[in-house]
């Protein structure tokens, strides 16, 4: 795979998701604002390029058993892949990191009074995140199998009450941007998901709860938007020229 000054972050991160971990390094996102060069992300942040281009290089290269290649998963495919595992973490994640919160804000946030508004972020992602999954559930992926199957049998493009799906997918990826956001802002007020000194067991296993949820959402909206969405559009497209 040739990188260079003029990539894709979230594609590179397409071809081999290894690479995300760099870009976590240095704080690159590569899901929600994925869209931009390498020499850009790097002006941004004022990264030393040849650094970064050389880890990534590093990283990339190194060949480990059991790698999934998710990009050569069909539409349908990773779709199901989607839903049956990050869907299903989400669900199983958020029962289980609330009462850890709610304990640790009642009895830290008197001298960490930031985590009062880490409470009120969660709680508004994990409400907007169950309507966001269910969404793709009920109505974006069904239509996506759609594609496929009409693809499989030389059929055309379906007709569904959804509309087009690039329509339809310009509102979830605006959707993960509020996410990344949320996350974003998690990230800073925790200091990366750091535990002060006065820090106990259940608030240290807190931030270790939100910093792995924070990684599967990053996983779970770079394969949607640099892989599934374009993939789906794309087919779509085509069936609408037979």
């Amino acid at each position: 795979m040739d990188i260079n000054s003029q990539s894709i972050v979230g594609k590179i991160v397409a071809e081999n998701y290894k690479a995300a971990s760099v870009f976590k390094k240095y704080n690159i996102d590569f899901c929600c604002s994925g869209n931009r060069t390498i020499a850009d992300a790097c002006s941004k942040k004022q990264i030393d390029e040849k650094r970064l281009l050389d880890e990534l290089s590093e990283v990339i290269n190194k060949k480990e058993a059991g790698d999934i290649d998710v990009k050569a998963f069909p539409p349908d495919l990773l779709a199901d892949y989607i839903e049956k595992t990050h869907h299903r973490y989400v669900e199983k994640k958020i029962p289980e990191i609330t009462p850890f919160l709610r304990k640790v804000v009642s009895v830290h946030s008197g001298n960490h009074p930031e985590l009062t508004e880490v409470e009120q972020l969660f709680f508004d992602s994990t409400r907007d995140l169950s309507a966001h999954l269910k969404k793709e559930e009920l109505m974006l992926f069904p239509y996506i199998r759609l594609l496929v199957k009409a693809q499989l049998t030389n059929g055309k493009r379906p007709q569904t009450g959804l509309g087009s799906a690039a329509t339809y997918i310009e509102q979830m990826e605006h959707e993960h941007s509020a996410e990344g956001e949320r996350f974003r802002r998690i990230s800073e007020l925790t200091d990366n998901y750091t535990p002060p000194e006065d820090a106990c067991n259940t608030y240290r296993v807190t931030l270790s709860l939100l910093k792995e949820f924070e990684e599967d959402l990053h996983r779970h909206i770079h394969l949607e938007n640099n892989i599934l969405f374009p993939k789906s559009i794309e087919l779509e497209q085509e069936l609408e020229r037979l």
